[in-house]
C-alpha cells in the first residue's frame, strides 16, 4: 500500500514536467520576440543548466563527461531546434502528432537496450494517445512538409532515446538527478549556441515581458521541469513516463481555451479524454513481465552494477 502511494506521488511530480511544457506555447506567443526558435531554446536550456550546477556543485568525472554530451545532445541539444523546425515547417498540430507517438518509440527501444518486452497493451495504449492527441491538435489544410516531417520524427526519436539511454545509465554513485539535470541542460544549451547564432545571427533586444517570459521558461519550464523528468525516470519505468508526455499538448489545448479564448470543438474534447485516459492506463502495472531479470538493485551506474541493467530499479514495473 504505502509502495502504492509512493509509486503515485512520484508519478504525480513527473506528471508536472509535460504539463508545465504545456504551458511554452502560450509564453512563446504572448511575450517573447516572433521567429527566435533557436534563440528561445538556448535561453531556455544553458541558463538553467548553469543554475543546476550551481546548485549541485558537481561535475562529471570519466566516462560521464561524453555520457552527459550525448544525453546533453538526444534530450536538449538536438530535440529543441529539430522541434521547433517542425513546428514551423508543419501544418497546425502535426509536429504534436508525430512527438505524440513517443511512446511507441521508447517501447521499441526498450525492448533492444532494457529488456523490455512491449506488451499488447502497451502498443495500444499508444496508439490510443496519439490518436487522442491528433484530435485535439490536428487541423486541416496544408501540405506535408517533407522536411518539417523528417524533423519532427528526429525530434521525437531523439527525445526518446535519450529516455532510455537516460534509463540504462542510470547516474555515478552518488550523484542525484539535481546535477545530472544540470549536466545535460548545460551541454544542450552549449550544442544549440553556435547553431543559434549561425541561423538567427545576434541575439534580440528584449523588454521587460520578453525578460520575464524568458525567466519562466528557464527556471520553471526548464530547470525544474526537466529535474522533475529526470528524477522520474531513475523512479519509474520507461514506458510509464513516456506515457506523462501527452499530458503537454493536452494542457497547451485547455490553457489556449481558458487563457486564449481559444474554442475547443467536441471532437477536441473527444481526444482529450482519449489521450488522458491513455495516459492513466500507461501508468498502471503490467499484468506479467515478459523476461526473466535478476533481482532489482538501487538505482544506479551501469559502472557500480558491473554493466547489468535492472528491468525494474524500484519494484514497480519498468516504464514505456
Amino acid at each position: 500500500m504505502k509502495t502504492n502511494r509512493r509509486n503515485g506521488a512520484v508519478i504525480a511530480l513527473t506528471a508536472l514536467a509535460p504539463i508545465s511544457w504545456g504551458s511554452t506555447y502560450a509564453v512563446t506567443t504572448e511575450f517573447l520576440p516572433p521567429d527566435r526558435p533557436l534563440f528561445t531554446g538556448l535561453m531556455r536550456a544553458l541558463p538553467a543548466g548553469l543554475v543546476l550546477l550551481a546548485l549541485a556543485r558537481t561535475l562529471p568525472r570519466g566516462a560521464w563527461w561524453w555520457k552527459s554530451l550525448v544525453l546533453g545532445a538526444l534530450n536538449i541539444g538536438a530535440f529543441f531546434p529539430l522541434l521547433f523546425l517542425s513546428a514551423y515547417r508543419l501544418p497546425g498540430g502535426m509536429a504534436a502528432v508525430v512527438g505524440s507517438i513517443g511512446p511507441l518509440f521508447v517501447a521499441g527501444l526498450a525492448a533492444l537496450l532494457l529488456g523490455e518486452r512491449p506488451t499488447r497493451r502497451t502498443l495500444l495504449t499508444g496508439i490510443a494517445a496519439a490518436l487522442g492527441v491528433s484530435l485535439v491538435v490536428l487541423k486541416a489544410a496544408g501540405a506535408l512538409d517533407p522536411i518539417g516531417a523528417l524533423a519532427a520524427l528526429a525530434s521525437t526519436a531523439s527525445m526518446s532515446t535519450g529516455t532510455v539511454l537516460t534509463k540504462r545509465w542510470g547516474r555515478p554513485e552518488g550523484v542525484g538527478p539535481l546535477a545530472l539535470t544540470g549536466w545535460q541542460l548545460t551541454a544542450g544549451g552549449l550544442l544549440i549556441a553556435p547553431v543559434a547564432f549561425l541561423v538567427e545571427g545576434a541575439p534580440p533586444v528584449l523588454d521587460g515581458r520578453a525578460v520575464a517570459g524568458y525567466a519562466y521558461l528557464a527556471l520553471a519550464n526548464t530547470a525544474v521541469a526537466y529535474w522533475l523528468w529526470f528524477r522520474g525516470i531513475g523512479r519509474l519505468s520507461a514506458t510509464q513516463v513516456t506515457f506523462l508526455g501527452p499530458l503537454s499538448p493536452l494542457t497547451a489545448a485547455v490553457i489556449g481555451w481558458a487563457a486564449l479564448g481559444q474554442a475547443l470543438t467536441p471532437v477536441q474534447l473527444v481526444g482529450m479524454a482519449l489521450a488522458f485516459g491513455a495516459t492513466l492506463l500507461g501508468q498502471r502495472p503490467s499484468p506479467a513481465r515478459a523476461t526473466v531479470v535478476p533481482p532489482a538493485q538501487p538505482f544506479s551506474s551501469t559502472e557500480q552494477n558491473s554493466g547489468k541493467v535492472s528491468m525494474d530499479l524500484t519494484g514497480g514495473e519498468l516504464r514505456r
